[in-house]
């Protein structure tokens, strides 16, 4: 089933979000264009948190950082963050606190933002090449698993990566592997097919984040590392307060899917 938003410009789904009409995951919307995830941080942890990310791209990576105000540079110009997603979690010292619709009042001057790939960008291509994509039918967030798999430490910051999961055939799940490894950007080829227990999983059908989906006949768990590992690591590193996107509602931007890799690598020249 296809996203009613699915045909609307990126600004039109903010617009859309920041008035409160759109209240539901993202995935879907305003097809082609790239998705993120968001972490804001006080500014004495911002630099150990970025050096963290740089240390492990898979889970992390970052597209765009922004401080002094929460407002879009590249991804989407002059475009406020923090009230462009449906909604926003708030941590205290490591604990979800609540979840808002508009997180600007939550926004000091000395906080650093951070915008994260999302497997929602590469979704499209597994479209494209028949592959279902089955939270989409249903029109739900995907499903996301803490994991035991370890990230690479720095200072403060250490955790383990959140997966996120699509049931699909082994046939699928081998050719969505060798497209998602063409999007480095947005977490690239699977972390694990068809072994949750390998990674610390126990029950495909209770996600820590997220809701379940039903398997077909046949089908296999396919994960991918997710950019709702900061939110799990903020919990070890508890700093005063963060704020971060709910999982599954992404701050949708205007570059396509197809262009973030060339402009990113321009952008970094």
């Amino acid at each position: 089933m296809e996203n009613q938003y699915a045909h609307y410009t990126p600004q039109q789904v903010r617009e859309l979000i920041r008035k409160g009409d759109i209240t539901s995951s993202t995935s879907g919307m305003a097809a082609g264009y790239v998705q993120a995830n968001l972490i804001c941080l006080p500014g004495d942890y911002a630099e150990e948190f970025y050096e963290f990310a740089k240390l492990n791209p898979q889970p992390c990576p970052v597209l765009e950082v922004f401080e002094k105000v929460p407002v879009s540079t590249f991804l989407a110009p002059g475009e406020n963050v923090l009230s462009s997603i449906p909604w926003y979690n708030i941590y205290r010292d490591g604990k979800l606190e609540k979840t808002i619709p508009d997180a600007n009042a939550y926004w000091t001057e000395d906080m650093v933002g951070f915008l994260i790939g999302c497997s929602y960008s590469f979704e499209e291509a597994l479209l494209k090449n028949g592959i279902e994509i089955r939270h989409m039918t249903l029109g739900t967030p995907v499903p996301m698993f803490r994991t035991t798999i370890a990230c690479k430490p720095y200072g403060r910051f250490h955790g383990n990566y959140v997966v996120s999961m699509r049931p699909m055939t082994p046939e699928n799940a081998e050719k969505a592997k060798e497209i998602t490894e063409q999007f480095p950007r947005v977490h690239g080829g699977p972390v694990q097919i068809g072994d949750p227990a390998a990674i610390g999983i126990k029950d495909v059908d209770q996600p820590d984040y997220g809701q379940p989906v039903p398997f077909h006949e046949g089908e296999v768990p396919v994960f991918w590392a997710c950019g709702v590992t900061p939110q799990f690591v903020v919990e070890n590193v508890k700093p005063p307060i963060a704020i971060s996107h709910r999982p599954g509602y992404m701050f949708i931007s205007n570059i396509l899917n197809t262009e973030i890799e060339e402009k990113l690598a321009a952008k970094e020249k």
